[in-house]
């Protein structure tokens, strides 16, 4: 289980060019799966009680259905990644085309619809083949993966405690869920979060800086 919380060095280089720590020494918070009803909302508000500014992994699919969740999430200042268009594991798209696609339609949605040119990448379950590589460098867009996965969407705070406490440093990319899975626990994710990064004397930082 630990080799898909805090990913090991060797898994680091086979995804060459791939962001899996923060470069200033400061925590920062991502949520996949975005944008979901009555998830989003939370995980926003909670944020902006905060003064944190995330990383949002969307699905093209569900921003469709969701215009008003993302314009909101770009009125809080957060930064969007691409997370795919239908979320498939993109370990089985072997052809070069259909991988592409369901990178462009997510880029192109944001474009067209929000004025949003996005940046940031995240493959649906960490899981990608050899293409992903030099497809996102003709992109011209970075992956972004993680230091800590929290294991929210099991929806057991117990195992968000164990993870938070045993993999946090203080250049932690951290993943959280924005989805119905993680729903009842995000918030208490993001609270032991930032009480465990506290009493290390951890900083959370701002995608921005952090990605520098």
């Amino acid at each position: 289980m630990n080799f898909f919380i805090s990913p090991p060095g060797f898994v680091k280089r086979i995804l060459n060019g791939s962001v899996w720590n923060s470069g200033n020494k400061k925590i920062l918070l991502t949520f996949d799966d975005s944008p979901t009803e009555g998830v989003t909302e939370i995980i926003l508000e909670k944020l902006k009680r905060e003064k944190i500014r995330g990383i949002f992994f969307c699905v093209g699919k569900k921003a469709e259905g969701s215009p008003h969740l993302i314009s909101e999430i770009i009125k809080g200042g957060h930064t969007i990644g691409n997370h795919s268009f239908y979320h498939k594991d993109l370990f089985f798209y072997l052809r070069r085309k259909e991988l592409g696609n369901e990178i462009d339609r997510v880029n192109k949605l944001f474009l067209e619809k929000y004025n949003y040119d996005i940046k940031l990448f995240r493959p649906p379950y960490g899981r990608f083949n050899f293409l992903l590589v030099p497809i996102l460098r003709s992109k011209n867009l970075t992956n972004v993966m993680w230091s800590v996965l929290t294991l929210d969407y099991k929806n057991n705070i117990n195992l968000v405690k164990f993870t938070i406490q045993n993999f946090l440093i203080n250049n932690s990319i951290i993943v959280l869920h924005d989805n119905l899975k993680s729903k009842d626990i995000v918030i208490q994710a993001i609270d032991i979060i930032l009480d465990e990064a506290k009493q290390r004397g951890f900083e959370i930082g701002d995608p921005e800086e952090c990605l520098k």
